[in-house]
């Protein structure tokens, strides 16, 4: 269930306004474009019920819900060249995760994340938000997540290190409709 609490709609424009559930940055705000709400749309084509598809291009998840319906939430997806695509599966989900910055990502970076790879303990200032869905290939982890995010101004971009992320309200509500064995489908 999606936290109202957090979210404001504004006037005839219908803005959504959400206060960050991170301590350190409590103090910020953020608009989100309406069409990146959770929200029934029609469905993508040719996917059975309970499938998950990333709409990299437009930045959007589909959950496919019954025939001819989905539930849509807006992603911030992974800069090019750093996303995955084609099929995949929940093969682990966890509330609060950890998070280790990857081999390569402290290569490309390393003045930014070198200093995290011991790890960052799950809670409210983790990168990895409030909820995580791990994705597998036959049997093994991708290293790609759906996850929520500290940064939620960011959804609707190209910004990540590979992994789609949501809005913590948003991926908590996906989170709890979607069973581990879920297929997931990237579409580049």
């Amino acid at each position: 269930m999606i936290n109202r609490r957090s979210l404001v709609i504004a006037g005839a424009g219908a803005v959504a306004t959400a206060a960050l559930v991170s301590p350190a940055i409590a103090h910020k705000t953020f608009t989100l474009d309406p069409r990146f709400l959770p929200q029934s749309v029609l469905a993508p084509v040719g996917y059975p019920i309970g499938t998950i598809v990333i709409d990299t291009a437009n930045r959007f998840l589909f959950l496919i819900e019954d025939a001819g319906r989905a539930r849509r939430y807006g992603i911030g997806v992974g800069q090019a060249g750093l996303a995955l695509s084609g099929n995949a599966e929940i093969g682990r989900k966890a509330k609060w995760p950890s998070w280790r910055p990857t081999a390569n990502m402290i290569r490309r970076d390393p003045a930014r994340y070198k200093r995290h790879a011991g790890g960052v303990p799950g809670g409210p200032g983790n990168p990895l938000g409030s909820r995580a869905l791990y994705l597998y290939r036959e049997g093994r982890d991708t290293l790609y997540r759906i996850h929520g995010t500290t940064e939620p101004w960011t959804i609707g971009m190209a910004v990540s290190n590979g992994c789609v992320r949501m809005v913590n309200e948003h991926v908590e509500d996906l989170y709890e409709r979607v069973p581990i064995g879920s297929r997931v489908v990237v579409e580049a």
